[in-house]
């Protein structure tokens, strides 16, 4: 009967693993597009701050109905959940974006883009310092890796115009996007994951529309049709793709592969946004990846595969 039992258990597991890893890379996939699909508004006039509101409130309409439903009428979940989600959509969300474009506006995009994949990297010495799981030799030589294929997939190798505070808030960006991972991590398993990615979204939606309103985020919208590589399209359609894929079902199933695959692999695999990102901007952009950008892939993958040796290992 034991061994029955552990037989069933590591089939769960693995079930819950191989879940996980391709939700994680739904999500990866997902958010990856986003860069591609906003440079066709920003090019036609729209601000980047009027890009994420749009983006992050089309992405709380699309999840509400999804979202109140899981609640099943257990409006006390959220209740008590409170801190959670406020870190969620402010830092994680709300705070990621707007740190984000603060850096992008004094410094290079790739530099910015480096500095906030890090997180992984500070996701584990948060689990080191904060609960005592040091990392093994494994895991360590997973981030090596990881970070050295960002190096290649942002082409960094040629160098980049590194101003002190866009260094500044692009860790801040990075503080933000490890503090979605963790939280969507360390829920408990309370809120419904639809149910944290629709509160998180509509939280994010309502901080950047007021940071807009004061003139801190400028606002400004086009309303020509949109360009890219496979042709003209009207305004709206690269916004509700933004809304609908890149942030609710991004979100979502970032947030459901966290919880299976736990905060520290699941930050690691979100890293190939960064090559799916490439992917999309040749398919839209006609900005065809060069040889660094595949060796950069290889290297992330890499980093993900030993990461997740280590994760057994400890196990």
């Amino acid at each position: 009967m034991t061994r029955l039992a552990n037989d069933r258990a590591d089939a769960r597991a693995t079930s819950r693993l191989g879940s996980g890893l391709l939700l994680a890379l739904l999500s990866a996939a997902s958010f990856g597009m986003a860069g591609a699909l906003a440079r066709g508004l920003l090019e036609s006039g729209w601000s980047p701050g009027a890009v994420v509101l749009v983006r992050l409130s089309v992405g709380a309409l699309a999840l509400a109905p999804f979202a109140v439903r899981a609640l099943r009428g257990r409006w006390w979940l959220l209740r008590a959940q409170t801190r959670p989600v406020l870190v969620y959509g402010a830092l994680g969300m709300a705070g990621t974006q707007f740190c984000y474009f603060s850096a992008v506006s004094t410094m290079d995009v790739a530099a910015a883009l480096l500095i906030e994949f890090t997180a992984p990297v500070a996701i584990v010495g948060w689990l080191w310092l904060r609960r005592g799981q040091r990392p093994r030799p494994l895991t360590v030589l997973g981030a090596c890796s990881a970070i050295a294929g960002l190096v290649f997939a942002l082409d960094l190798a040629s160098g980049a115009d590194i101003a002190w505070t866009g260094a500044a808030w692009a860790f801040a960006a990075m503080i933000g996007n490890a503090a979605y991972f963790l939280v969507s991590g360390e829920t408990d398993g309370v809120l419904p994951p639809i149910t944290l990615a629709g509160a998180g979204l509509l939280l994010s939606a309502i901080i950047l529309a007021v940071l807009g309103a004061v003139g801190i985020l400028p606002m400004h919208a086009n309303f020509a049709p949109a360009v890219y590589a496979i042709g003209g399209t009207p305004w709206w359609t690269p916004l509700v793709a933004l809304g609908v894929i890149a942030a609710a079902i991004a979100y979502t199933t970032g947030t459901a592969a966290t919880r299976r695959l736990g905060s520290r692999l699941a930050s690691f695999v979100a890293l190939i946004e960064v090559v799916a990102s490439a992917l999309f901007a040749w398919l839209l952009l006609d900005q065809q990846p060069g040889p660094a950008v595949i060796v950069g892939g290889l290297l992330i993958i890499t980093g993900v595969v030993l990461v997740r040796l280590g994760e057994r290992d400890v196990a």
